[in-house]
């Protein structure tokens, strides 16, 4: 075990262009002492500072494990390019933010999956610790290489990289994986790295990549994933009751500013709308609600802990919470004279009311984010999008009429059975809103108007994952056509890059296959590949031609009914009758009622994880909203 790299690191600062990633010492940081724990834990996001600290999920992780007293857990992120060159050249290992210690100290790292376009990041991580990068060639040195997140639902692109891939939600996981391998350590580490890998493979959620093998045919098409050890032929996800999961009221605060620059409060988890498109929607099952008490008190502590002005209320669709429009009046009474401001960065177009626009309007100027993700009503009920027009020009109106003169809608472009006319649509929807602006002024002001179009994936675990992905010329063909049908003025518009989003289809539906393309694209010099600056698509292009791969077999190729998938082994509950029943549907135009408003729509959650929504106080029907 090294000594601290403070001098080595302290040297560096001053040559990179933003020092404040790498000090540490922030407010609320926690620092233990070494010799007083068993257990040691990196906590990695691989990416920059800026967006680790923004990540809601690693806040949690990182007090979840500091908070008990064997243990202790410490951040680990990308370094900027300016970084690596020097931790190379000086020949410094990647060091934890707390200590300053070199990663391999550690027993742990845990590196979270939240966007594929990080995957040549992870790589890049493991290299800077000096970690061998296939989990067959560690040893007894090396800490163990976990991963979560929801892209861990395929983790096959990446398997052959980490040592467990932990399904589900991590304040029931990773105390599991502590424990665990703070008993094999006390008993003389049993078996080896096996024996500890055997040892938690036994709990639910926890996939051991390396006790599963990928089976091909004679065309080299994947004929299955074979269990070749453990007790475990369908990894099922783990989940946790929000209500009783311990929350930081002591986030860490930045330095420096960060993409989310204000208070996160996580008010539930999960979502039943059934967007035919969503991988988190999907995964995230069932809905878990924090209480209306609950939620106030974890905001008004939180904001007295950091100084921060604004709170953010946070989930996949905040207004589905059962008592939001409480929690808004509560919130807006708590901090109406601090000038505290509330945001709802998740909002259903046909639950934003006029008291819920009022509330957010109270203490401080916001804008309004809406997501109608289709231009027609067609389209909208082909991805179980079950808003109107009447819907989103009632909540338009609302905010407008609250003083909002802010507006950023999302669409997507590409979706199954799309046509022009669709395209078209979202520029008449984005006409629309300056129309009702215009007959509701707002503050006066000029309205704001932001619009950000993305490329439709098909992801794994939804409705939509045996779909093509459009090729790049033809969702470049889309994006244009939009393009020529908006507003000239009054707008800002924003689109993904179409080959980035080619390549992240490939890297969310690949199979093992796609792990030696991504360390040849890391080894040509791939890093932050979600940055348009850094995204080098040719380098991509020339992995996968060296390795023998046509990544259109990923993308563009429509999976079949009865075909083997690469994820089909990691299980989030749902069944596959469930996606293809939905898929079906979505072709004949039919809408999915949220089961929370209605009947169980029998997606298989409830039944394969032995939970159930019964956490989470059924949604009022639409005729008691009216």
């Amino acid at each position: 075990m090294q000594s601290s790299l403070f001098h080595a690191v302290e040297r560096l600062l001053p040559r990179v262009q933003t020092p404040s990633r790498y000090i540490g010492d922030e407010l609320h940081a926690v620092k233990k002492c070494w010799d007083e724990v068993d257990v040691r834990f990196a906590l990695a996001y691989p990416d920059l500072y800026d967006v680790g600290m923004s990540h809601l999920g690693t806040q949690v992780l990182y007090h979840l494990v500091n908070d008990r007293p064997d243990s202790l857990s410490e951040r680990v992120f990308a370094p900027a390019e300016d970084m690596e060159s020097l931790l190379r050249e000086e020949d410094i290992p990647l060091f934890s933010l707390e200590s300053r210690r070199p990663v391999t100290d550690f027993d742990l790292l845990g590196i979270t999956l939240q966007y594929e376009m990080t995957y040549t990041n992870v790589l890049n991580l493991l290299s800077l610790a000096r970690i061998p990068l296939r989990s067959e060639d560690r040893d007894d040195q090396h800490p163990f290489v976990l991963a979560g997140g929801p892209c861990a639902f395929n983790a096959e692109p990446l398997a052959p990289f980490f040592d467990l891939v932990c399904l589900g939600d991590g304040e029931d996981l990773l105390p599991q994986v502590i424990e665990t391998y703070r008993r094999w350590r006390e008993e003389g580490c049993p078996g080896g790295r096996d024996g500890f890998l055997r040892r938690i493979g036994r709990h639910r959620g926890m996939y051991i990549p390396e006790f599963f093998r990928p089976a091909y045919d004679a065309d080299g098409e994947l004929a299955g994933v074979q269990q070749v050890e453990g007790e475990r032929s369908e990894i099922v996800k783990a989940v946790s009751r929000l209500d009783e999961c311990p929350f930081p009221t002591r986030p860490v605060v930045p330095y420096t500013a960060t993409v989310h620059d204000r208070a996160s409060v996580e008010i539930f988890r999960g979502c039943t709308q059934g967007c035919r498109f969503c991988l988190a929607g999907m995964v995230y099952r069932p809905v878990r609600e924090r209480t209306p008490d609950q939620v106030v008190n974890l905001c008004r502590d939180t904001i007295a802990n950091t100084g921060y002005s604004e709170v953010s209320l946070a989930s996949l669709s905040s207004t589905d919470h059962s008592g939001i429009q409480e929690v808004m009046q509560r919130l807006g009474t708590e901090f109406s004279d601090a000038r505290v401001s509330i945001s709802l960065p998740s909002l259903r177009v046909d639950d934003f009311s006029v008291e819920i626009a009022e509330a957010v309007k109270e203490v401080r100027d916001t804008g309004i984010t809406l997501a109608p993700e289709a231009g027609t009503q067609r389209m909208r009920d082909v991805i179980n999008k079950r808003v109107s027009e009447d819907d989103y020009v009632r909540a338009l109106r609302a905010a407008f009429s609250a003083g909002c003169d802010t507006v950023k809608l999302y669409f997507m472009v590409g979706l199954p059975t799309e046509t022009d006319d669709d395209v078209r649509g979202i520029a008449r929807l984005v006409r629309l809103a300056h129309d009702v602006y215009r007959e509701n002024p707002g503050s006066g002001r000029a309205l704001q108007a932001h619009l950000s179009v993305a490329c439709f994936i098909p992801k794994p675990h939804t409705p939509f994952q045996w779909e093509p992905q459009l090729g790049v010329d033809e969702f470049q063909r889309r994006i244009e056509l939009l393009r020529g049908e908006l507003p000239r003025r009054g707008l800002k518009f924003n689109w993904h890059d179409p080959e980035m989003s080619f390549l992240e289809g490939a890297l969310a539906r690949g199979d093992r296959t796609l792990a030696d393309i991504v360390e040849r694209a890391w080894r040509g010099g791939c890093r932050f590949d979600g940055w348009t600056e850094h995204f080098q698509p040719e380098k991509w292009y020339e992995a996968f031609s060296a390795c023998g791969v046509d990544p259109d077999c990923f993308v563009t190729r429509e999976r079949l009914r009865e075909e083997i998938l690469p994820w089909t082994h990691l299980h989030p509950g749902l069944s596959e009758k469930f996606l293809w029943d939905e898929r079906e549907r979505a072709y004949a135009g039919l809408t999915t009622e949220d089961c929370r408003r209605g009947e169980c729509t029998d997606c298989g959650v409830c039944p394969n994880i032995g939970a159930s929504c019964e956490a989470a106080a059924p949604l009022r029907s639409e005729d008691e909203n009216e």
